[in-house]
């Protein structure tokens, strides 16, 4: 199939390619009815601007965009802090998008910062439905258009782009030797949504750390959420009608981690007394809770600094090497002596 060229956008809106090319390029001296058109048109046809009409345009704005997979999870928050932080140490303003975990939502504010000519891109990539770590088309066109690109915390594997990530193995590990040697040999897991690298990467890590630990895995101590606090809240439930009475359980983020302790908290089960939880993601709301959660963290100063230098350096024009940073464990209340076999987590849930 032959590209989509700005001749195409001009004969489908109506209007000359000059006009075209005036509405696309911000030009005001454009009327309202053009521009509409040739916008409609360039929805239409999925037109973006190609490698050899970006080359033509040696100015630079002096910014970037940032694309977070959903600004109500703290994390994100924490990391976009982190990077608007050193990119404006670096001289550069963010525009910062939320993908909602939508491949969808992302798409449009990719395409959007393309138009917008910022410098280079950091994005928290959306996979597509079920297909973990699989590109959207749109996708493809943005980074075949050879804008600077870097992506954060998660991955894509059909695109090849630098990469700023963090392996959550050895923590995992970790808390895994922790419950256990607190008398837990039933532990389920939370996890995220397939199109996310970073729920496959921890669902492996869980299953691997279980057989470090000489404990068995079982897909049915799995559940499946979306990375968001309602999943949070169903899968809270989940675990305490589990017939398979779970006495501990590992949550791979926040926010399912606050709806699954909200859940907790209405039905009077006590965490760290009825059942041991462990969290990913160090956020407040985990640390102020009563008892305070265990966590699996990482280095979000450092994964946003480099993210920034990285992207810089494909700005430059020069080599920039994947980093994996490496995630850490730390141990609370949460985590404490595996209740009796026969005990309930909270008052008629279990036979």
């Amino acid at each position: 199939m032959n590209a989509v060229t700005i001749k195409d956008v001009a004969r489908i809106a109506g209007v000359s390619p000059a006009t075209a090319s005036r509405v696309l390029s911000g030009n005001p001296a454009t009327s309202p009815e053009a521009r509409a058109r040739v916008e409609a048109a360039v929805e239409e046809l999925g037109f973006l601007p190609n490698a050899q009409a970006r080359s033509l345009r040696s100015t630079k704005t002096d910014s970037i965009a940032l694309l977070i997979s959903d600004v109500r999870n703290p994390y994100f928050s924490d990391l976009a802090h982190a990077v608007e932080q050193h990119a404006r140490a670096a001289g550069l303003m963010t525009f910062i998008g939320n993908a909602n975990e939508d491949s969808a939502q992302q798409d449009d504010f990719l395409a959007t910062m393309l138009s917008r000519r910022v410098d280079g891109m950091i994005v928290v990539p959306q996979g597509l439905g079920e297909q973990a770590g699989t590109a959207t088309s749109m996708m493809r066109r943005i980074v075949d258009s050879e804008i600077p690109m870097v992506f954060v915390d998660r991955t894509l594997h059909d695109i090849a782009v630098p990469n700023i990530t963090a392996q959550s193995r050895e923590a995992l590990n970790e808390a895994i030797a922790a419950l256990k040697s607190n008398g837990h040999r039933r532990i389920a897991f939370i996890g995220g949504p397939k199109h996310a690298s970073t729920a496959l990467e921890r669902h492996r890590a869980f299953d691997a750390a279980l057989e470090a630990n000489g404990l068995p895995t079982d897909a049915a101590l799995h559940f499946a959420g979306d990375f968001r606090t309602a999943s949070g809240a169903d899968g809270a439930r989940w675990f305490l009608a589990h017939p398979l009475a779970p006495s501990a359980v590992i949550i791979a983020d926040a926010p399912m981690a606050i709806g699954a302790l909200k859940v907790w908290r209405e039905l009077r089960a006590k965490v760290g007394t009825d059942f041991s939880v462990v969290a990913f993601d160090e956020v407040d709301a985990l640390l102020m809770h009563d008892p305070p959660i265990a966590t699996i963290s990482h280095n979000l100063e450092a994964m946003g600094r480099a993210a920034v230098q990285a992207l810089l350096a494909v700005i430059r024009q020069e080599e920039a090497d994947p980093l994996e940073l490496v995630s850490s464990f730390t141990l609370r209340p949460s985590v404490a002596t595996a209740p009796p076999e026969n005990a309930v987590h909270t008052e008629g849930t279990r036979p």
